[in-house]
């Protein structure tokens, strides 16, 4: 087994879409980046990729390629989802947490999930993403911008 550790935060700007788990929330502002912004996603294939020892998502992606402008993060994922293939493992689990003040994102994580989980090939019930806010401290706190924390688990293919 392998374990990986990952962390984005995206600033909260107005004229973006708010994508998170390669979902649309509705909301006045979205999350700044060269890419979609996605940052639960983000810190997912940190946690991924960390997990495989092959870096992080600056390495495989960097956002001094314009080929990476504007990029659907599920993209991403998937590519990332065939690297763990082509290595040998298989999803284990993944556990998530995205830090923001607002806008509440409750009635969007059933959805996040089966996405992620769609397209990383594994079983919903192998993905979780939880939501919280930091009671007005720091970047998410303040409404200045959006973090999230993950961990993965993959398991060798038998």
């Amino acid at each position: 087994m392998r374990i990986g550790f990952g962390y984005d935060v995206h600033r909260l700007s107005k004229g973006r879409k708010l994508i998170l788990g390669g979902v649309e929330i509705p909301y006045f502002k979205g999350l700044a980046g060269h890419s979609d912004a996605d940052v639960l996603l983000h810190a997912i294939i940190d946690a991924l990729l960390g997990a495989l020892a092959l870096g992080d998502i600056g390495c495989l992606y960097p956002d001094t390629e314009d080929k990476f402008r504007n990029i659907e993060s599920r993209k991403l994922l998937r590519e990332v989802s065939e690297l763990i293939r082509e290595n040998g493992y298989q999803i284990g689990n993944i556990d998530s947490t995205v830090c923001l003040q607002e806008p509440r994102i409750a009635p969007y994580i059933s959805s996040m999930r089966a996405r992620i989980a769609e397209d990383l090939n594994t079983d919903i019930g192998n993905v979780s993403v939880k939501a919280t806010t930091e009671e007005g401290l720091g970047v998410s706190g303040s409404g200045d911008g959006v973090a999230s924390y993950a961990v993965a688990l993959l398991r060798e293919k038998r």
